[in-house]
């Protein structure tokens, strides 16, 4: 007997309440044996109508349940190209019904294996209750491939798995050892790296190029054309990079031609629930992206940046490297890379020095862009830029880009300070 999970056993059943009608599987011998068993109860749907005072199980689903039985049977026999197909019932042999079976039975489903051919198996079925046999039939099984085409240079699908309910197009590129789950929706333009997860009713929509390695869970909106009223339909496109997480209905919208056509996110970033980026952003790599945080269109978002829950980015302006974005603010301005920038309207609250202490920054460095933000929050921009410039203590690659980002900003920085009291607030 093999061990096995229970759990991922009946998922890929094809099958789902009130349609399923196993509960659960006893002893397992891949490829020849399987043993389970169904719990037959008043609260069957079908017990409504057969017969109403006189409820009895319809001989056509023991039938069914056998055959649910041995399609667990052939997708776990240990063959990859068992798992990546889809088993259904054929024909039936020699069905006799033997004894009724009614509301409190418990049936035990033995199925073995008989003869197969390439896209055929036979399986004889017995049902029990007790030692008595209530239902016995030869069951032929037909095997269905399924699943587009994979990236795979012979184009075969080996290693990709797609559920039966799911909707991909045939044109669609499929990495090999990604997986499809229940419902999601993969369109004709889409290419799809290795090892990706795309979770229940997901939709993928293209032109969209994705790496390796990225999860998608449930109900997420990747790859759609952009909420820009401008948009007509041009070709436009989405660039996903490898190993990120886009949790629950995350939206990812496709660029513009007016905003350079592209919508970019890099390696490594994490998406939490509900977060948006609409086109034409750029992500970098290493970004954390908290629940509902938004950004409008034309976005750029620096490496390792932290843009924390129900917070909002403007269209048009830049979250800098190491960034720390405080949650519920909303950002007009450009956001300064190693800084905390909270509020609505967002305010700066000093160095992310957590962040850049997680991060390995040395204690030299971090004490040169405390100095240098002092200067920034202390004076006008463009004297403290010129003081900055001028004092060497503070030199480093870290400030220079600071210098750098304020000098290329086209939307201004945010350097308002909170109030005192708000200061005090934020030290409790």
């Amino acid at each position: 007997m093999s061990s096995f999970n229970l759990p991922d056993v009946l998922d890929r059943l094809c099958y789902r309440y009130p349609s399923a009608l196993v509960d659960t599987v006893a002893e397992h011998d891949p490829g020849r044996r399987v043993v389970a068993y169904k719990n037959v109860t008043v609260s069957e749907e079908f017990f409504q109508g057969h017969f109403p005072g006189a409820p009895l199980m319809p001989g056509v689903l023991m039938i069914e349940t056998l055959a649910q039985v041995a399609t667990i049977l052939l997708t776990e026999s240990g063959s990859a190209a068992d798992r990546s197909s889809r088993p259904y019932l054929r024909g039936v042999d020699r069905a006799k019904f033997r004894l009724p079976v009614v509301p409190g039975d418990r049936l035990r489903l033995e199925v073995t294996m008989g003869p197969r051919r390439s896209r055929l198996a036979r399986a004889e079925a017995r049902a029990y209750i007790g030692a008595d046999v209530v239902c016995e039939a030869d069951l032929l099984m037909g095997l269905a491939r399924e699943g587009p085409r994979a990236s795979a240079s012979d184009g075969s699908h080996v290693g990709v798995s797609i559920h039966a309910s799911a909707v991909v197009h045939p044109n669609a590129t499929i990495g090999a050892g990604s997986v499809i789950g229940p419902h999601a929706v993969i369109g004709e333009h889409v290419t799809l790296g290795r090892d990706c997860r795309v979770g229940a009713s997901s939709v993928i929509e293209g032109p969209s190029e994705i790496g390796d390695g990225n999860q998608f869970f449930p109900f997420v909106s990747i790859g759609l054309i952009p909420q820009d009223l401008k948009f007509h339909g041009e070709p436009t496109k989405l660039v996903i990079g490898a190993r990120n997480v886009f949790r629950e209905f995350v939206t990812i919208h496709r660029g513009t031609a007016g905003g350079g056509g592209i919508t970019e996110i890099g390696d490594h970033n994490v998406f939490m629930a509900y977060a948006h980026v609409a086109h034409d952003c750029h992500v970098g790599n290493h970004t954390i992206f908290g629940n509902a945080a938004t950004l409008g269109g034309h976005v750029t978002v620096e490496d390792y940046a932290t843009i924390s829950a129900f917070s909002g980015v403007h269209q048009f302006c830049r979250v800098g490297k190491h960034a720390f974005i405080g949650g519920f603010s909303v950002i007009t301005k450009d956001a300064l890379p190693f800084a905390k920038t909270v509020g609505n309207r967002a305010r700066i609250y000093g160095l992310n020095t957590i962040g850049l202490i997680r991060r390995k920054f040395s204690s030299d460095s971090i004490a040169k862009l405390r100095r240098a933000y002092r200067y920034l929050v202390q004076s006008n921009t463009s004297r403290a830029l010129a003081q900055i410039e001028r004092d060497p203590s503070v030199q480093c690659d870290e400030v220079q880009y600071v210098v750098d980002f304020i000098k290329t900003s086209s939307r201004g920085v945010g350097l308002r300070r909170p109030s005192r009291r708000l200061e005090e607030v934020a030290d409790e």
